[in-house]
């Protein structure tokens, strides 16, 4: 089709200074976005150079750590060390959000909420894989080392893309892909009596000192630290102005509480401080109290259908105490020895802000109900009174009770305003104090509505009588309808596949067993078949040998696993596989390679041993592994470093060699 030629008509010209003044608006935006991109790149520049600058401090503060043995000295370098720990976790926020300045799936939060706290990552060094690996692949399976670059190879691409996760569910995912994987690896290839010969190097996320350890478990533990971190920060990131927003902040806290708890049940002996017992205690208890305070904000979203109802102002009000609450507790952590040596000032300031915030909110919403409210009718008036301002039925009133006069129903609201106007001045207090938090304008601008608007309510109803004239406000019992419970990370969510499978499955062939491999061994069909029965998968087992026939006199014994049939690996075979391949020779017979069992040789009083880190075991069902073979029959337990690999199978069929 030939395009009509317009002639040239009156509104021409028109047309063309429209299309010149679109096409100079598209220029100029074009120019503009330019210049952004450019900034942001200009950004990002000076905060790589700040992180390799900053990098290369803690490498030098490092070796001098490393060097001196003079106590005071090492105290200073730690102090540096801390600090240098702090500046990358704030520039690598920062480049996180530039990074993420046009993510559609982050949005900005139109409210004003409170700061969380997120927990920076632990950084690591670079780790060869190789070496240690290949000579235990030659020396203890037999194998050509060389033969597996491949699946080395991938585990390392793997621990690096570790190194630094995207702050995302992908983020989450990978770093329990990798926690599965060193499942596999502690499985396969780790016993009691040796490690792989490699020395994990983690920093700690709190100090930013090095810790080092040759146990497979530092690095499992670390990764597991990691996995909570990450879910703090995903907790910090929600938009929590909308009810999704603080529903996904509630489980990322909760999941965060969940892997910080499965870290302290399951590790001792940590070497570094963020991982020890009393650290992760409070980690946990921080993340409960942030999940709780989540479900504060949710429940004040949603708009009660009276908003004078009386019992509902209450409710925040108890919800509002309970937050209070969980943080004076987790105040009390972090002020205790030896948490208050490593835990960051703004941290425990901020928590200090939080209760006395939250307190004060306490007693707002109990003004509100007292003020606006109905008044209570006289049958719900005990109920009210023990559940809400905490006076047991039982016992006499610590303070006055719910009015049932109006002006005595304002006058003790008042009083509850004075307490939570005090109590949000002593948090805008204890926010200057701190030179970080002043630096936190959202923090501030959240105070200081709170604190505008009790003095304005409070406005409202100071009329003749004077401000130290009103009643003394009892305290609001905390207590909450909906307490989050810490939740552990879902291992089995993420499904992976053993690296190192090649080598068989993991019954049999793991640095724990010792075996002989024999054959190639020719058997002959005789009249009653090959003379042996089998049992069980992957690899399947000679269970039983008769006496005199053709696999006895060919040097086959019970308890052999089948691992090639005519030179075929059939490691991973399943029963009816090979039974089914036995049953198509002929009368030549077939050649099988076999490996024999050997008594474990072992130390004297290896029992008792325990490596520095309670290795963390987990099944393959609680892992999310996934073999080419069928799921054993049992699991191994969470903390499996004492036990044994089982040398045989149970409650698998017997079947007889097949028949000629």
């Amino acid at each position: 089709m030939v395009p009509e030629e317009k002639p040239d008509g009156p509104g021409t010209g028109e047309e063309s200074a429209r299309l010149q003044a679109a096409g100079s608006v598209r220029k100029s935006c074009d120019l503009l976005a330019d210049s952004q991109d450019s900034h942001l790149q200009s950004r990002r520049t000076r905060i790589h150079q700040q992180i390799n600058k900053e990098l290369r401090m803690r490498t030098g503060a490092e070796n001098l750590y490393r060097a001196t043995s003079n106590a005071q000295v090492r105290e200073t370098v730690a102090l540096e060390l801390s600090y240098v720990n702090s500046s990358l976790q704030l520039l690598k926020e920062e480049l996180e959000g530039l990074d993420g300045s046009m993510d559609a799936d982050q949005p900005e939060s139109e409210g004003v909420t409170v700061p969380m706290i997120p927990l920076g990552l632990k950084e690591t060094k670079q780790l060869d894989w190789a070496t240690p690996l290949k000579e235990l692949i030659s020396g203890h399976f037999g194998e050509d080392g060389t033969s597996y670059e491949a699946e080395i190879r991938e585990l390392e691409e793997l621990r690096q893309a570790v190194r630094t996760p995207s702050r995302s569910e992908a983020g989450l995912e990978l770093l329990m892909a990798y926690y599965n994987q060193l499942c596999f690896l502690e499985a396969r290839f780790v016993t009691p009596a040796r490690s792989l010969g490699l020395l994990f190097h983690w920093y700690d996320s709190l100090t930013g000192v090095p810790a080092q350890q040759q146990a497979l478990a530092f690095e499992k533990g670390s990764v597991l630290f990691n996995i909570g971190a990450l879910h703090t920060q995903l907790g910090a990131r929600q938009d929590r102005s909308c009810p999704r927003g603080t529903g996904r902040a509630v489980k990322a806290f909760q999941r965060a509480a969940g892997a910080f708890g499965l870290l302290r049940e399951n590790f001792s002996h940590a070497p570094s401080p963020d991982m020890s017992p009393t650290s992760l205690s409070m980690l946990e208890q921080l993340m409960t109290a942030q999940a709780q305070e989540c479900v504060f904000e949710g429940l004040s979203l949603q708009a009660p259908t009276d908003p004078y109802d009386c019992l509902a102002q209450l409710h925040l009000a108890q919800e509002a105490a309970q937050v209070a609450a969980e943080y004076r507790l987790v105040h009390q952590t972090m002020a205790q020895p030896p948490v208050q040596d490593y835990v960051p000032f703004p941290w425990t300031t901020l928590v200090h802000v939080k209760a006395e915030y939250f307190r004060a909110l306490a007693h707002y919403h109990a003004a509100l109900a007292l003020c606006d409210g109905p008044l209570v009718a006289e049958a719900e008036l005990p109920a009210v009174e023990q559940v809400f301002l905490g006076l047991s039925a039982s016992s006499a009133p610590r303070g006055p009770a719910l009015p049932q006069e109006r002006e005595e129903s304002r006058k003790l609201g008042k009083a509850h305003l004075k307490r939570a106007i005090l109590g949000q001045e002593e948090a805008l207090r204890l926010h200057a104090v701190c030179r970080a938090l002043r630096r936190v304008d959202l923090l501030q601008a959240v105070l200081a509505q709170a604190l505008r608007r009790s003095l304005a309510k409070y406005s409202e109803l100071d009329l003749e009588d004077d401000f130290f004239e009103t009643t003394e406000a009892p305290d609001i019992q905390p207590k909450t309808h909906q307490r989050p419970k810490a939740r552990a990370p879902s291992f089995s969510r993420v499904k992976v596949a053993d690296i190192f499978h090649r080598l068989g499955p993991l019954s049999v062939f793991s640095a724990k067993n010792r075996w002989r491999l024999v054959g190639p061994i020719h058997v002959a069909r005789g009249e009653g078949g090959f003379g042996f029965t089998l049992r069980g998968d992957s690899p399947v087992l000679i269970a039983a040998v008769v006496p005199g026939g053709q696999a006895a006199a060919a040097g086959l014994k019970e308890g052999d696993y089948i691992v090639s049939v005519n030179g075929q690996p059939c490691r991973w075979w399943k029963h009816a596989e090979v039974v089914a391949q036995l049953k198509g020779m002929g009368d030549e017979g077939v050649s099988l390679q076999v490996v024999t069992l050997l008594p474990s040789v072992e130390p004297p009083g290896l029992g008792a041993r325990r490596p520095g880190l309670g290795a963390l075991l987990r099944s393959q069902k609680e892992c999310g592994r996934e073999t080419p073979g069928p799921a054993r029959a049992s699991p191994r337990p969470l903390l499996g470093w004492s036990r044994k690999a089982k040398r045989g199978k149970t409650g698998r069929r017997l079947s007889p060699a097949p028949q000629p």
